[in-house]
């Protein structure tokens, strides 16, 4: 029998399904570790100053996260705070992903994964232009954590090659639930926590699909595909309008245009009506963010990023004498999408 815990007669079980899951352990301590490697060797991703900064896609999870989006709107409202949100999240996601490939510690690191896992889940389980793409990878990774929990590694890791030396930390029984081999569990017990975590995963998978995607039942929609940009607390003060804008679906990598925006009055005359050329001239003065995704003005039209949150301020010429009564705000997006808020005045 093999060196490993060779009072039990289940390590050759253990064994096998430890090398069974290799391709497993592999690659998903690849997919965790890559985003530390791509974040800090390929390219810069942790300064806020450059384009493709962790943080603004962060951002972008809030519009539809589930049940933690309080906690992503405090992050995105405190840059400093997120900026070591993300540093904590990138190390973790490479000690995981290391120590998941090379097998130590092996247990451990799968309740990382499903951990992180479950972050992408809820957090952008809703973004993905054509394939459902962060939810699979967030229910994938939940199951494949479960799974490694269960198995931990055997040959081809560090785990075994402790067990073979001997080492006294093999000797303790805490390290079979973080390291590998046999789980201190009565194979009757065992049999009802592999299925009942199997059913929770399986529940959490169907709940999420249809939540964030209405993949059961319903109309099948796609938050991520045509840009929303909500209108809020628009208002008229002297002769000034005011109103947020706060983009809330939409392709993550790709911004809403604004090439227009009118203020109309009852009778149908414009007091307001800025091209995407004006737009694209608007002082930085004249837009107060509210997160670390930025509404900003672009080369030929303002522009809205997903989960961005801005407060715009623009002047109604003195010319348009401004009555009691009720106007409407449009805002024209290059897709040719309108968005309108009526204001009382």
């Amino acid at each position: 029998m093999n060196s490993i815990n060779k009072n039990t007669h289940e390590l050759p079980a253990y064994n096998l399904a430890g090398l069974a899951t290799l391709a497993i352990r592999l690659v998903i301590g690849w997919t965790y570790f890559s985003a530390f490697w791509r974040r800090l060797f390929l390219a810069n991703k942790l300064d806020p100053e450059v384009a493709g900064y962790i943080g603004e896609k962060f951002n972008h999870f809030l519009p539809n996260a589930l049940g933690i989006k309080p906690i992503i709107e405090y992050l995105v409202s405190n840059p400093d705070m997120l900026w070591w949100a993300m540093a904590a999240f990138t190390i973790i996601e490479g000690i995981v992903g290391l120590l998941l490939m090379f097998g130590l510690f092996t247990r451990l690191m799968s309740i990382g994964v499903f951990g992180l896992a479950m972050g992408i889940l809820l957090g952008s389980g809703w973004i993905g232009t054509t394939c459902l793409d962060e939810w699979q990878i967030g229910i994938l990774g939940i199951a494949g954590g479960f799974v490694l929990f269960l198995t931990g590694s055997s040959h081809y890791s560090i785990d075994h090659w402790l067990y073979n030396k001997s080492h006294p930390i093999t000797q303790k029984r805490w390290f079979s639930w973080i390291g590998s081999g046999v789980l201190p569990i009565p194979t009757d017990k065992l049999k009802k926590f592999a299925f009942g975590g199997a059913m929770a995963i399986l529940g959490i998978s169907l709940f999420t699909n249809q939540y964030f995607h209405g993949g059961l039942w319903g109309t099948l929609h796609n938050k991520s595909v045509k840009p929303k940009v909500e209108i809020q607390h628009a208002e008229i003060q002297q002769n000034q309008l005011q109103f947020t804008v706060h983009r809330v679906e939409g392709v993550d990598v790709y911004g809403s245009f604004l090439i227009g925006i009118s203020l109309t009055n009852a009778q149908g005359e414009k007091l307001i009506d800025y091209n995407g050329k004006q737009l694209a001239k608007l002082s930085t003065q004249q837009i107060e963010n509210a997160y670390v995704a930025k509404v900003k003005p672009g080369a030929h039209s303002l522009i809205i990023p997903l989960g961005s949150k801005a407060t715009i301020n623009l002047n109604i010429p003195n010319q348009n004498q401004l009555k009691s009564g009720k106007y409407n705000l449009q805002l024209t997006d290059i897709s040719g999408a309108q968005w309108t808020r009526e204001i009382e005045f």
